[in-house]
C-alpha cells in the first residue's frame, strides 16, 4: 500500500458521553440540574441522535428527514440536523441547543483511540502516505492539532468542504488525488460499512474497525500496520 486513509469519528477518535457533554454544557453555562433530572435530560439527548458522533437517532422526526440524509454535505446542513435532534429535548435554557452543538467540536470533547498515534507514526516510518476521509460539517484539525496526531497526516478531505458524502466515490478520489495515489494502492480503515465502504466502488482495499469506546478498544487499529504492509494483490 502507498496510502492510508481513515475514518475520523469512531475510527480514529470516540467523541465523549452524553452525560459528559451535557454536563460540560450546563457547567459553562452555570446551569444546575438535579442529578436524576440531567440523567434523564442526558438518556434522552442520546436517543434522539443528538450527538454528533455518538447514536444515531432511535426515531428520526419526519421534518427531518431530508435535512439528516445530506447533513454531512455543508457546516449549515450540518447544525441545523443536530441541534434540530437536540430540540426534541426540553432544555432550560434554548441557549443550550446551540452550546451543545458548540462542545461537540471542543477538542476536550474527543479522546483517540490508544493505539492511533502509534499506528499513525508507523506508517509513517514505513512511508506510507496517511489521510483522513471523513463525513463531517466542521473543521477536524483542531482536534488532530490539540492532540498531537496532525503531524502524522498528509491530507484531510472533509465532506462539507466539498459538497460530497460517503459512500460518495468521489470523496474518496480527491483524497487519492491530494496523495498522488492510485485507488488500488489504498487501504481505506473505517467503521461504517456502508459509508466507508465506499471506497471499494474506486479500487481502494477496505478494512473494518469497531465503532466502541475508547476504553474498549485498546488495539483495534493496530492490523493496519500488518495490512498496509501486504505486497500489492494481496486480499486485505
Amino acid at each position: 500500500m502507498a496510502a492510508v486513509l481513515f475514518d475520523f469519528s469512531g475510527t480514529l477518535f470516540r467523541t465523549e458521553s452524553t452525560d459528559s457533554w451535557l454536563r460540560a454544557v450546563l457547567a459553562g453555562s452555570g446551569l444546575v440540574l438535579p442529578e436524576p433530572e440531567l440523567a434523564a435530560t442526558a438518556l434522552a439527548l442520546e436517543a434522539a441522535g443528538a450527538l454528533p458522533g455518538g447514536a444515531f437517532p432511535q426515531r428520526l422526526p419526519e421534518e427531518l428527514a431530508a435535512v439528516w440524509e445530506i447533513r454531512d454535505q455543508s457546516a449549515e446542513l450540518h447544525r441545523a440536523a443536530y441541534t434540530g435532534l437536540a430540540r426534541q429535548v426540553p432544555l432550560p435554557d434554548p441557549a443550550l441547543y446551540e452550546a451543545l452543538y458548540d462542545r461537540h467540536m471542543d477538542p476536550a470533547a474527543w479522546a483517540p483511540y490508544p493505539d492511533a498515534v502509534e499506528v499513525l507514526r508507523g506508517l509513517r516510518e514505513r512511508g506510507i502516505s496517511v489521510g483522513v476521509v471523513s463525513n463531517i460539517g466542521w473543521d477536524l484539525r483542531p482536534i488532530f492539532r490539540a492532540h498531537g496526531v496532525d503531524p502524522y497526516v498528509d491530507a484531510y478531505v472533509l465532506s462539507y468542504e466539498h459538497g460530497i458524502q460517503k459512500p460518495d466515490p468521489r470523496l474518496f478520489k480527491v483524497a487519492c488525488d491530494d496523495l498522488a495515489v492510485a485507488p488500488q494502492e489504498v487501504l481505506m480503515v473505517g467503521d461504517d460499512r456502508r459509508a466507508d465502504g465506499g471506497a471499494a466502488a474506486l479500487g481502494c482495499a477496505v478494512h473494518f474497525v469497531d465503532h466502541l469506546p475508547v476504553a474498549e478498544r485498546p488495539d483495534g487499529l493496530r492490523p493496519v500496520l500488518d495490512l498496509a504492509g501486504r505486497e500489492k494483490g494481496t486480499p486485505v
